[in-house]
């Protein structure tokens, strides 16, 4: 047990240093104007228009770092700073949740898996917020391991959806970074494009951090399972 829980802080500690400097990025970028002007918004419509897409609707939501994309109403989503913003770190999330746009659009294949299982993950999401506490006890007080079992089942399709968005992340921000560079009339020079991608880059981290998190989960509590039939 020592083992999976330096592990876990291991790990929690790697997740919090991503964090960190990933909004410490986002922050020095933010404060870059974009030589073009164009806002977060502008960015959007143009990267959509340019790959033929015109039914997906560029629009602003609340809060801060919430943008993404939806595919059941077809809506690309900028956090307040990010669709009216004028600067690097605005261009590059919008174009990278247009990524995602162009994914859709183009029937990019670990896109509709990740669509396809998300029901299944949310099920077993569910699952395990209750299963794995409550399994434990089980299995160190009766013996019983088939609840804990269930839960680590389920933990284990979730940890697979962390590492299945993986590509979808990656493609989108290479998606993004490969029509920015195509476009100097949205960013002019080789020094933003330098920026975009380095503030793509350390968001992309934080999904790894987030993938290795579950697997870390994961294996603390399958730990359980295994040292019990050890014993």
């Amino acid at each position: 047990m020592g083992l999976g829980y330096l592990l876990m802080i291991a790990i929690a500690l790697l997740s919090f240093g991503v964090q960190w400097r990933f909004k410490s990025k986002f922050k020095q970028y933010a404060e870059l104007p974009l030589l073009s002007g164009l806002s977060g918004k502008e960015v959007a419509e143009r990267m959509l228009h340019d790959n033929g897409i015109y039914d997906v609707k560029v629009i602003s939501v609340d809060g801060q770092l919430t943008d993404h994309y939806n595919p059941e109403n077809k809506t690309v989503n900028l956090s307040g700073d990010v669709y009216e913003s004028r600067s690097v770190a605005s261009a590059a999330i919008a174009a990278h949740e247009c990524g995602h746009a162009v994914q859709h659009a183009k029937a990019y294949a670990w896109l509709t898996f990740r669509s396809a299982i998300v029901p299944i993950v949310q099920t077993a999401s569910t699952i395990t917020q209750w299963t794995l506490m409550i399994g434990i006890m089980l299995l160190v007080f009766s013996g019983n391991p088939i609840v804990l079992g269930v839960g680590v089942v389920a933990l284990a399709l979730v940890t697979a959806f962390s590492f299945i968005t993986l590509p979808v992340e990656f493609d989108a921000s290479n998606r993004a970074l490969a029509w920015l560079n195509n476009n100097y009339t949205v960013m002019q020079t080789s020094e933003e494009h330098e920026e975009a991608k380095d503030a793509l880059w350390w968001a992309a981290m934080t999904y790894v951090v987030a993938a290795l998190s579950a697997l870390a989960t994961l294996v603390y509590y399958a730990s359980f399972l295994f040292n019990s039939r050890r014993n």
